[in-house]
């Protein structure tokens, strides 16, 4: 075990020990280490050599042994040493973790690079079981549909998953609450949580950003065993969904029982007429029951077009999945209308493009607004006229100021008739709810006003887009946009 050989050059020694290289750097204190040890005997041999114990020459021979047995001892110890502080700052910086990395000959030193090693792989083995876990939980919160955010003690954002940076922005993180949600009442509520005057906060609270929403927010502090800066937990729940769908449900009750009020009063009090001054009148009966069969079919149509409504409406956020063959459909409208349209001296011509592709859609939905607008179209056309219903593809669906549309190629389904000019106000009103336009009414013509609302909310759901022309010469045309995707 003893060194062979010294040679000095420039900041370290090289020394050969057990026929390997090895390098000694002239700071790592070894000469001071071997004087320090060897100083008691030094000043035990000078004072044998002052009381004439020892000869004075007999004593540096003495001392130059010790500090040659120091050397020799403190040597292997201080190579040792010296390879496993390399060895634990490699692993510091990533290095691998190997057994044999180090060439070792004392016991302790080989004990300690075991120990290391094990300390190691245990601590790698509980990160990666952490990030692992990290990971985990973070994807199952990603999943969940609700925005959930984690905050410290300060307000700021340490969390969120999915829900909150679709919700917020991607950036939130390190955000202060504060700053992201404008309601004094939630901002309250997060105080009273932070400063431990509540565990937990239930609150319903209004806000106008990102949009107008009302959101259900439930704020809960962490238990004290929970690690980390996260000590409170925010969880929302949009409403706004929910006052949509009772807002319908309350217009569809107020809608459905103003216009029944009508026809019902008309039917009760043909009935309480047939009951007395016409009890035995076979004219007036035939007469007012005719009456009371229109009112009853348009009830019946009413209440149809308005469980149609309510259930689009109730469909607007599920995304459209089926394959929708335009050219079938179109067949399909015509062959149903076809008597209609014959009972007026009115021809429905198709006019579709040779490539017409299918789309991405509600086949049903689609089939119901090409044949309500076929239906219009012959209900308020013109006698000896045609209606032609006109498939071509276009690269792109026009912008709409009322409707989101979807980019990308789009096809356009336009209904034509010969009807009269609709004037500019009865055009910017005619996908109201129940509106009619007042010469309809005058002809006598029968509709509840609900197709072009049903039209519309179709249309929407599709991310497509509605226009309407009408002139003297050409006519009233109804263009449908739908594009090949609305979920591209």
């Amino acid at each position: 075990m003893s060194p062979v050989l010294y040679m000095c050059y420039g900041n370290k020694m090289r020394v050969k020990f057990r026929q390997s290289w090895v390098n000694i750097e002239k700071n790592n204190r070894f000469v001071d280490r071997v004087l320090i040890l060897s100083v008691p005997a030094a000043l035990v041999l000078v004072f044998l050599a002052v009381l004439d114990i020892i000869s004075p020459l007999l004593a540096v021979f003495s001392y130059a042994a010790i500090v040659m047995f120091n050397l020799i001892f403190l040597l292997p110890v201080t190579v040792e040493l010296q390879q496993l502080r390399r060895y634990i700052s490699s692993l510091a910086s990533g290095g691998e973790v190997r057994d044999d990395a180090v060439e070792l000959s004392e016991s302790e030193t080989k004990e300690i690079v075991r120990a290391v090693n094990a300390m190691h792989r245990f601590w790698t083995q509980k990160a990666d079981s952490l990030e692992a876990q990290s990971i985990s939980d973070a994807a199952v919160l990603d999943t969940l549909p609700d925005p959930i955010m984690m905050i410290d003690r300060a307000g700021n954002i340490i969390g969120a998953n999915l829900s909150s940076r679709a919700l917020f922005g991607e950036n939130i993180t390190d955000k202060n609450i504060d700053h992201l949600i404008e309601s004094n009442n939630f901002v309250e509520a997060v105080s009273r949580v932070l400063k431990k005057e509540s565990e937990s906060e239930n609150l319903i609270f209004y806000t106008q950003k990102p949009f107008s929403q009302k959101l259900y927010a439930h704020i809960k502090s962490l238990p004290w065993q929970s690690k980390g800066r996260a000590v409170a937990v925010i969880s929302l729940y949009d409403m706004t969904k929910s006052m949509r769908i009772e807002k319908m449900q309350s217009d569809f009750v107020a809608n459905a029982s103003h216009e029944l009020r009508t026809p019902l009063a008309i039917i009760s009090g043909f009935i309480e007429t047939l009951l007395t001054s016409a009890k035995n009148d076979p004219d007036a009966q035939e007469k007012f029951l005719k009456i009371m069969q229109d009112q009853t079919e348009y009830m019946s149509d009413l209440i149809e077009n308005l469980l149609s409504l309510s259930k689009i409406e109730l469909s607007q956020d599920e995304k459209p999945s089926e394959a929708v063959d335009l050219a079938k459909i179109v067949t399909e409208v015509k062959q149903a209308l076809d008597i209609k349209a014959q009972a007026r001296d009115i021809l429905i011509v198709p006019a579709l493009d040779e490539k017409i592709e299918k789309i991405i859609g509600d086949a049903h939905q689609v089939k119901q607004i090409i044949q309500n607008l076929t239906d219009n179209a012959i209900k308020y056309g013109l006698s000896k006229s045609a209606v032609t219903i006109t498939v071509k593809n276009v690269e792109a669906i026009p912008p709409s100021k009322s409707m989101t549309v979807a980019k990308g190629p789009a096809v356009a389904i336009s209904v034509n008739n010969k009807g009269p000019k609709i004037s500019p106000e009865n055009l910017a009103r005619l996908t109201e709810r129940f509106y009619r336009m007042q010469e309809h009414k005058d002809l006598n013509i029968k509709g509840t006003g609900l197709g072009l609302s049903i039209a519309k909310q179709i249309i929407i759901r599709h991310h497509g887009n509605l226009t309407v022309s009408s002139s003297n010469y050409h006519g009233t045309t109804f263009t449908i946009y739908l594009p090949r995707n609305p979920n591209a």
